[in-house]
């Protein structure tokens, strides 16, 4: 099965939006920020970083299920179930070990955080075995998990709880322990992320051979434009689908209330707005065509985890790095002064980051006999 060019250009694109995040995680922890974002107490410019990055998780899961439906096309569905079921397992045991670690830099670990691996590790598994629905089930299941997940928020499971670990890794953003020495972190709770990997999977078909690229453009579009209008009437109207929006003179406080959506788990406006803006820039790179600039984008979308891996290594040793040479500068902290000083490191570190995942995109594609790689 040949790369999509689209398809690779937008998952470029969010590594190269997650790389800013990680960058601000890094080096600006000491102006943390809250899900969702308090706009009366975080400065715009951090804001606004913050909810550039809200595009890459529900973005990468959907098309996570969009892949999968590729996969299928030139594999059976119990092929493309096991190939789901095995990379699953192994982002669920990625996170765990390799991940955790270049968060923390515990071995053995005292906390670990299942985070977004965690959780595209868990959404694959469940495909797994949901791809075995009718299309149009799967559709209304992943509907009804985006959409109607609001309805179980005030149910709460207390720890200590035979069902508590269930319950939080499932829908409870919440802390598991394990015993003194070591507690798990569900950042990312499970149940509407199997709506996201659902929808992926679902309009799969808009990319097989037998659909036209201006009807596959059209339909992207009309996909985009309905959910950012969908997005933007429900949240006016202020009633479901997120904390409410704050309702203030201040135009920029007003502007950041309307964006700051709830990530975890997702919110329906959360989800709106993302697949939203997702679909549309899906559209815009099949309209582009072949493209150097889409070419280089490409390129992350190619390789994510090698990416995603690569990165978190190399910013946890700059890390380190700075903090021997200069100490904690910020509080608790080594720390930069502004989110201006972000974007430098932003530009020099996706400069250095090009070259050794091309290097490893190009050995995938040349390297098909290598079973591992595919993972990757």
């Amino acid at each position: 099965m040949s790369r999509i060019g689209s398809i690779d250009a937008l998952r470029g694109v969010v590594m190269v939006i997650m790389l800013i995040d990680h960058i601000r995680e890094t080096f600006y922890l000491h102006k943390q920020v809250a899900d969702p974002v308090d706009v009366t107490t975080t400065e715009p410019e951090l804001f606004f970083i913050r909810f550039l990055s809200s595009l890459c998780a529900p973005v990468f899961v959907f098309l996570t299920g969009l892949g999968a439906w590729l996969y299928g096309r030139s594999h059976t569905r119990a092929e493309t179930s096991a190939f789901l079921l095995k990379r699953g397992l192994f982002l669920i045991l990625l996170e765990v070990t390799v991940i955790n670690f270049s968060w923390t830099g515990q071995l053995p670990p005292s906390t670990i955080y299942l985070q977004v691996i965690w959780v595209i590790g868990l959404a694959m598994v469940a495909l797994a075995g949901l791809l075995y629905l009718p299309r149009i089930a799967l559709f209304a299941l992943a509907v009804l998990l985006v959409a109607g997940h609001h309805v179980l928020e005030p149910i709460s499971v207390e720890p200590g709880s035979f069902w508590h670990p269930v319950w939080a890794i499932i829908y409870q953003r919440d802390w598991i322990e394990f015993g003194e020495s070591l507690r798990a972190r569900t950042s990312y709770p499970l149940l509407p992320w199997i709506g996201v990997i659902g929808l992926g999977y679902v309009i799969g078909p808009w990319f097989s051979s037998e659909v036209s690229p201006s009807t596959r453009m059209r339909r992207l579009t009309l996909a985009g434009i309905g959910a950012l209008i969908a997005f933007i009437i429900l949240r006016w109207l202020n009633i479901y689908g997120d904390a409410p929006r704050i309702v203030d003179p201040d135009t920029a406080t007003a502007l950041m209330s309307f964006l700051s959506l709830t990530k975890y788990p997702p919110s329906l406006f959360f989800n709106l707005s993302t697949l939203g803006v997702g679909a549309l820039l899906l559209a815009g790179f099949e309209r582009l065509g072949d493209n150097k600039t889409l070419a280089r984008l490409s390129v992350f979308g190619a390789a994510p985890m090698f990416f995603y891996i690569m990165h978190l290594y190399v910013l946890k040793i700059i890390y380190v790095i700075c903090l021997v040479l200069f100490g904690k500068n910020q509080g608790d902290y080594f720390g930069l002064s502004s989110v201006a000083t972000l974007m430098p490191v932003f530009v020099v570190l996706l400069t250095l980051f090009y070259f050794p995942t091309s290097w490893f995109s190009r050995l995938k594609r040349r390297r098909r006999d290598i079973g591992w790689l595919k993972y990757f």
